[in-house]
């Protein structure tokens, strides 16, 4: 089963007679809603690829809280590839929902990338892109309190899900407060008064359980917003 569409992170770092080649040494798996494709500490000897489905990575603090970092799609790659030999995964991947993903054998993509320097030039693209992913990510959780990481937050869900209305913007993609709270390493009850505060202000609306934004440039002011391209500033 072939990805409906490639990410617009792969569009950007990969051509597609390259990516092909990766897709040719993929070993195809099912992963059931609920369950992980890795564990933080588990051996970091594969990337990933989201055939079908969805993914939410995730990172646990030393009290045991856990922060979402990103929430992966379909025609997503995703999976960390150190060059060192006893490389461990920084993160959780849980399926969100019932996923079809392709696997990538750092042995056999060592081969390739030894083969094709155009593709090994493509590889290092893909892994800036990355760790420049994780460092804005880490930004806005450290940098501008928690009003300003959800504010980023919220950019990010309307580039990842958003559709325009008019001069608004509607998130299609439905979360609770407790995702919200989640995302940014807060309390539920912290994310109520802050999304409170920015619908008395006229900022956002909820229909019909979706989050409409209202004043982006709003949002934008109060997370300090460097007007990263979409390909990075999405969740």
């Amino acid at each position: 089963m072939e990805a409906k569409q490639d990410s617009v992170q792969n569009t950007l770092c990969f051509s597609p007679e390259n990516f092909a080649k990766i897709k040719n040494i993929m070993y195809d798996f099912r992963v059931s809603k609920g369950s992980h494709l890795f564990w933080e500490g588990d051996t970091a000897d594969k990337l990933y690829y989201i055939k079908d489905g969805k993914v939410r990575i995730t990172k646990s603090n030393i009290e045991g809280k856990q922060f979402i970092l990103y929430m992966f799609k379909t025609g997503d790659f995703l999976g960390q590839i150190d060059p060192y030999q006893d490389s461990k995964q920084s993160f959780n991947a849980e399926a969100v929902e019932d996923c079809v993903i392709g696997t990538v054998q750092k042995t056999d993509l060592e081969v390739l990338l030894w083969q094709h320097g155009d593709l090994a030039i493509e590889f290092v693209r893909w892994m800036g892109l990355t760790h420049r992913l994780t460092q804005t990510k880490f930004r806005d959780l450290m940098l501008y309190g928690k009003p300003g990481a959800l504010c980023s937050t919220l950019i990010r869900l309307a580039n990842t899900y958003g559709v325009e209305q008019g001069e608004h913007i509607l998130i299609q993609e439905r979360l609770t407060n407790t995702d919200l709270a989640d995302h940014i390493g807060a309390a539920r009850e912290s994310v109520n008064r802050m999304l409170h505060e920015l619908k008395e202000q006229d900022v956002l609306a909820i229909e019909n359980g979706h989050i409409l934004i209202k004043k982006m440039d709003y949002l934008k002011n109060v997370c300090n917003c460097e007007l990263c391209p979409k390909e990075i500033c999405r969740i």
